[in-house]
């Protein structure tokens, strides 16, 4: 799949950088749309979870920090976020400007829509409906730097027909989206037993534009690759990444009523 740039619906352009992004050049956060704020950025053995709340929508979003264009490949599940494909970094992402903001709403059904993500069972989590359950809960992104083209002498340029019949011809080896615009349970953790894990479903149309647009890597290999785990409050509790939000006792010294016999 040829890569491209996205003119998405939301934009995230004026957002300041957060504490619960994770990345260098770029950082990427999960933001959960009906609560409408980012979820916090738990990390436990070197590796940074979220909190899923199962039926809630969410989007990922990529900040670009570079001075540079950027392209970010990313992935829900394993799954590439454009093509549906199982996730490669050789595979076609989204570009951002220098110091951009993207917001990811769901799976790209076309130049024209997105199937929005949401936290639902493994079961019915796209990737496990497409046979591939074995990578749900992490989302990631590969990115890339642009290559630079060498200025060509005045005397050496190729005449506007040229130009045009050259790059028809593949000359670029990459198009890419760009956008444009674009209560935990009170439980103990005794008592808490894990279940199967959350993935990431494939909801409802929305409108989310896109064209295509050249980038050159100027590497192979990705320069940074960034991974969000994710998974359900208890699920995250019962494996000790997080500690369950236990509510103090408050016991009440005058509850009122007369002495009963005991039983």
């Amino acid at each position: 799949m040829k890569p491209l740039r996205v003119l998405a619906a939301l934009a995230f352009a004026t957002l300041a950088l957060s504490a619960h992004a994770v990345g260098r050049l770029a950082d990427i956060a999960v933001f959960d749309r009906s609560l409408g704020s980012e979820l916090p950025v738990h990390w436990h053995d070197g590796r940074a979870y979220v909190v899923g709340r199962p039926g809630a929508e969410y989007q990922v979003v990529v900040r670009n920090r570079a001075g540079e264009d950027l392209l970010a490949v990313v992935s829900v599940d394993g799954v590439n976020v454009l093509s549906g494909e199982t996730a490669s970094a050789r595979q076609g992402g989204y570009v951002l400007s220098p110091w951009e903001s993207l917001g990811i709403q769901g799976w790209r059904k076309s130049l024209a829509q997105t199937a929005a993500f949401y936290f639902t069972s493994l079961g019915d989590s796209y990737a496990a409906r497409t046979d591939r359950p074995g990578n749900v809960g992490v989302i990631g992104a590969a990115l890339f730097q642009r290559k630079e083209v060498p200025a060509t002498p005045f005397a050496q340029r190729a005449a506007p027909e040229a130009q045009s019949s050259a790059k028809g011809a593949g000359a670029a080896d990459h198009f890419t989206p760009r956008s444009e615009a674009s209560a935990a349970p009170q439980e103990s953790r005794a008592r808490m037993q894990p279940s199967a894990p959350i993935g990431t479903g494939h909801g409802r149309r929305e409108e989310s534009y896109a064209r295509y647009v050249e980038f050159r890597r100027r590497t192979a290999e990705p320069v940074e690759t960034i991974a969000i785990y994710y998974d359900s409050y208890r699920n995250l509790v019962a494996r000790g990444i997080l500690r369950a939000n236990v509510a103090p006792r408050e016991p009440d010294p005058f509850p009122g009523g007369f002495v009963k016999d005991p039983t």
